[in-house]
């Protein structure tokens, strides 16, 4: 079993409980880790053969443009597509950072991170 990553996509979205979260915005992080079995394409040299990286990076990007309430919910649909769109990967760990929310405190990040296999 091999893992590909993609760390610290940033992404300005919408997501979070108070109506001007989601007028306003904010900066997001995320980072996104599949373990699949990458064999063949150390072999090949073919991306066919491989996860393409490029895709994760879309799955991540068309995710994040839909609103949602909570980081969590974000993060189950992210998991959700990859296993639907990929069929290689066998396991996703995503992180889902909110840069400064705003709490009331001097606070650099909130994060959601969540992992599951097929």
């Amino acid at each position: 079993m091999s893992t590909i990553r993609l760390k610290n996509i940033k992404i300005y979205a919408f997501h979070g409980c108070m109506i001007e979260e989601g007028q306003i915005g904010s900066d997001y992080l995320v980072n996104i880790s599949v373990k699949a079995n990458l064999n063949k394409a150390a072999e090949t040299d073919e991306l066919h053969d491989t996860v393409d990286y490029v895709h994760i990076q879309k799955i991540v990007k068309n995710e994040m443009a839909i609103r949602s309430k909570l980081l969590e919910h974000v993060g189950q649909r992210i998991i959700s597509t990859v296993f639907q769109e990929i069929r290689m990967v066998d396991e996703v760990t995503v992180t889902v950072s909110k840069v400064n929310p705003p709490i009331g405190g001097d606070v650099a990040e909130v994060s959601v991170t969540m992992s599951a296999k097929r």
